[in-house]
């Protein structure tokens, strides 16, 4: 099982991100606003595929 890699920030920048993408979407009237979902998704699954092959965790992990 992959482990969560997003962290509370970076949900946040997510979820305002995705929703901007939606919005322009449509406004303009194209499909490529659905682009806006992955970020969504990524946010409220708390994983991001690209993260793993480039090792980065944005998660406050206890030593």
């Amino acid at each position: 099982m992959l482990a969560c890699n997003v962290g509370k920030t970076d949900k946040i920048i997510r979820i305002i991100i995705g929703i901007v993408i939606l919005a322009l979407g449509y406004f303009f009237h194209t499909w490529l606003g659905l682009i806006g979902l992955l970020p969504i998704l990524a946010a409220i699954f708390g994983r991001c595929f690209l993260y793993y092959p480039l090792k980065i965790d944005t998660t406050k992990k206890d030593k």
